[in-house]
């Protein structure tokens, strides 16, 4: 694919891809596909370094994770660490392989949080799948989640890199805050859309951030390029996690991997309720004080909340605001060489918004 023709695709706002539905690459429906097939030495080792770290005497461990673990999912975070290390020119040897043991101490901390989230959150599916607190029960998620953080920090501290260390354990602080802040705003309608943005950059935007700030350092780059890469893995992330609240409310359960409604069955404040909340009429907002803010549920509910976002086009708002995070992301890279990997960041930004699961 010429990389002339894929900037081509940029001229048009990220917005505007939404409103008119048109595609976000020209060869693949699946950026994230491509990027995961151009990364696939890479990936593979990856994978393997999982594999072979999440193993423990203590069977229930392997065993739980791998229920995780094996399932898939969209490796979207050690992808991120992976390219954005190959973007910055990094060589690895047979015997030194930096990105890669990083990029599966990042897939370990995003599996823990998961096992974690589930939890809190009581959710029953997870990929499609029955969640692992469902299967094992809560405490053996929360324990073996445990586990993983560990795993992550004992590879790190192969890796070395004190730098590494401390943007990687400041990120796993500012996730435990995002988790904790998202608490303290479940049933609170008065939440800010500001105080909102502050919830996911912290559950979900630092960890892309991280990701993809690592892969900089141990490419051995500038600092300039280590900020552009963590300014695109924030703003990836923001739009990542806006386009999941919007699916709560508009996805395919199927498809989606997760069942659709639990945001709203467990009172979370997310922009597709506080948007159809601000435009309510007085009824429409003792609806949503009811069901949110008092948690008093009956059936037909969720139904009543769907039509009530559709009516204030509260879907298309998150997605805008999703659609402006991921331009943000596109233009972090602009400074970088022209190459097939970077078409390859920018469109994984575009699909985001558009994505379907």
């Amino acid at each position: 694919m010429s990389v002339t023709r894929s900037l081509s695709k940029f001229k048009e706002p990220i917005r505007q891809k939404i409103e008119n539905g048109s595609s976000v690459s020209e060869d693949t429906d699946d950026p994230l596909k491509a990027l995961s097939t151009y990364l696939t030495q890479d990936m593979a080792v990856c994978n393997q370094i999982i594999m072979d770290q999440m193993q423990s005497s203590v069977q229930l461990i392997p065993k739980l994770a791998a229920h995780l673990i094996i399932a898939g999912g969209k490796r979207l975070r050690p992808l991120l660490t992976l390219a954005s290390a190959r973007l910055c020119g990094y060589q690895p040897s047979e015997t030194r392989q930096r990105h890669v043991l990083l990029a599966a101490c990042v897939e370990f901390i995003h599996t823990a949080t998961l096992l974690h989230d589930d939890v809190v959150d009581e959710s029953e599916l997870r990929r499609g799948e029955a969640s692992a607190n469902v299967v094992f029960g809560n405490q053996a998620s929360v324990l073996v989640g445990d586990f993983l953080f560990s795993r992550s920090f004992q590879l790190m501290t192969q890796e070395g890199n004190l730098e590494v260390m401390r943007i990687m354990s400041s990120a796993s602080a500012t996730i435990a805050e995002g988790e904790v802040m998202q608490m303290t705003t479940q049933n609170d309608l008065s939440t800010s859309k500001e105080r909102y943005l502050e919830v996911i950059h912290g559950k979900t935007a630092a960890l892309f951030a991280a990701a993809c700030r690592i892969g900089a350092i141990v490419a051995d780059h500038s600092k300039d390029y280590e900020l552009a890469l963590e300014k695109y893995g924030t703003n990836l992330g923001m739009a990542f996690q806006l386009v999941d609240d919007a699916l709560d409310y508009s996805a395919d359960q199927e498809i989606f991997g997760k069942t659709v409604g639990d945001d709203f069955r467990e009172g979370k404040i997310t922009l597709p309720v506080l948007t159809a909340y601000e435009k309510a009429e007085p009824d429409e907002k003792a609806f949503w004080e009811r069901v949110i803010e008092q948690g008093k549920q009956e059936e037909g509910d969720l139904k009543h909340a769907l039509n009530l976002i559709a009516k204030t086009d509260a879907i298309k708002v998150t997605l805008a605001e999703a659609a402006a995070f991921a331009e943000k992301a596109c233009q972090a890279l602009e400074d970088f060489p022209e190459s097939q990997l970077k078409i390859l960041l920018q469109n994984t930004a575009v699909y985001t918004v558009n994505r379907h699961f």
